[in-house]
């Protein structure tokens, strides 16, 4: 108890969080690095399972590309693509290297999800959209997106909270985030930076979690009262079978 409680005592503590080198500012990189990575892997994780989950065209390709984004750990694409941006001259490649890290590490369950629930969209209520004149388009706006949203959201959720869990990994390109002081813990023999810090990560993961949550469960009380049917067999992050041969 007395160790958590010297935890806690530097966790609010406001000279931990003040200087250049301060809480604040690493937590900041954190939400930061954490929210740009998922941003970029929604803009295009999103289209494609959308395209694919629509048409089914292309399905194998994508999913099988995915996949392959899951089996690299995230350190994986650190190493590779650090090089790469040192080489480009990009200015923070720590920064530039984790957002594209992360990015791949955020598509895969998005690109997922995003496919399972429109293809798991009724097939009797996309054709009765066509058949009261409905472009595609409008298909996929107006029927398709608004009943396959709780499934959608559950896929960015989970790459959400991921992101934030691993986000600490920057720290080894010099990427800044709360890893920093994590890192410093290790190398001092400072358990209570060390845990401190590891547990603001915890926190912001499990805040990320419940407040993604809150919209998937949302999102699912307006899917199902537009649907006027049961809801989906599984809102959360369904696992697709593997692909098969390209």
């Amino acid at each position: 108890m007395e160790f958590i409680g010297r935890v806690l005592a530097w966790i609010v503590d406001p000279a931990s969080w003040t200087g250049s080198d301060g809480l604040g500012i690493h937590v900041w990189e954190q939400l930061v690095l954490s929210f740009l990575a998922l941003v970029v892997a929604i803009a295009i994780a999103l289209p494609l399972g959308l395209r694919i989950g629509h048409t089914g065209r292309g399905a194998n390709a994508v999913i099988w590309t995915a996949n392959i984004g899951r089996a690299v750990p995230s350190l994986g694409w650190i190493g590779i693509f650090f090089p790469i941006v040192l080489l480009l001259r990009t200015g923070s490649g720590g920064f530039w290297t984790s957002l594209i890290a992360f990015a791949l590490l955020a598509i895969p369950p998005i690109v997922t999800n995003t496919y399972t629930g429109m293809r798991e969209v009724d097939r009797d209520l996309i054709e009765a959209g066509r058949g009261m004149g409905m472009r595609e388009r409008d298909v996929v706006t107006r029927v398709e997106i608004p009943l396959a949203l709780p499934v959608i959201l559950a896929g960015v959720r989970t790459s959400a909270a991921q992101t934030m869990a691993t986000a600490t990994l920057a720290v080894v390109v010099a990427g800044g985030t709360l890893g920093v002081p994590i890192l410093q813990g290790i190398r001092g023999g400072d358990d209570v930076k060390l845990v401190g810090a590891a547990l603001l990560v915890t926190l912001l993961t499990l805040a990320t979690e419940f407040g993604f949550g809150a919209l998937q469960r949302a999102a699912t009380r307006r899917s199902n009262a537009a649907a006027g049917h049961r809801p989906f067999k599984n809102a959360g992050e369904v696992p697709l079978p593997p692909a098969g041969p390209m």
